[in-house]
């Protein structure tokens, strides 16, 4: 025998995302993970250690889905590029049943249930989220779309909470159309090269107090 798993992985994987996704990390239980991958508890254990490893693999795969999203989702300009990530994520009618918010918003917010090593996957999955909004705002400034003395660190941080925000808040009531009024308002505040101090952002911290890149 090859000792290979007798199983699908990838759906495997992909059956416990959605499992973790609908319940958390602290409420999903073995039970909810063996039905829905239809591996039994020693399979489950054998393969991935524990509840713990499954979540870890299962996040991991998770992020990689969605930094391919974030990278696929492109314009002529860095500010344009920020625009289309934000735009991606919004609610599409045609988009297939899946559970609703975003798996890494729910495992931070997780974090004190979560093993050492669920806890390293999620910030890191978080911080990989934040560097591409950071990689394009340092494109913007080398193309002077951006003031070099820019706050790239705050402003990846305020991009990446209006994303979180576009996933997460359709499960309190925001529509579509609000949601994309709040990206209108997020991109007005964009601090275009060559914006007069009064009425940058920069009054407000978006400027760099430091040398920090992202």
């Amino acid at each position: 025998m090859s000792g290979k798993p007798q199983y699908d992985e990838a759906a495997v994987i992909a059956a416990a995302i959605d499992v973790f996704w609908r319940h958390g990390y602290a409420t999903a239980s073995i039970n909810d993970l063996t039905d829905a991958t239809g591996l039994s508890r020693s399979s489950l254990y054998q393969r991935f250690g524990d509840k713990d490893g499954l979540f870890r693999d299962a996040l991991a795969v998770y992020t990689e889905r969605v930094l391919k999203r974030m990278n696929s989702a492109r314009a002529d300009s860095a500010r344009g590029s920020v625009e289309a990530i934000l735009r991606d994520f919004l609610p599409k009618p045609t988009t297939p049943q899946r559970p609703a918010g975003c798996l890494l918003s729910r495992s931070s917010a997780e974090m004190v249930d979560l093993a050492a090593a669920g806890k390293t996957t999620t910030l890191a999955g978080i911080a990989r989220q934040r560097q591409i909004f950071a990689d394009l705002l340092h494109e913007g400034v080398a193309k002077g779309e951006l003031a070099p003395e820019i706050n790239v660190d705050a402003l990846a941080w305020y991009y990446l909470g209006v994303l979180q925000a576009v996933v997460n808040l359709p499960q309190g009531g925001a529509t579509g159309e609000a949601l994309g009024g709040m990206i209108d308002v997020a991109m007005s505040a964009w601090p275009a090269a060559g914006r007069s101090a009064s009425c940058s952002p920069g009054d407000t911290g978006m400027k760099r107090r430091s040398t920090v890149r992202g």
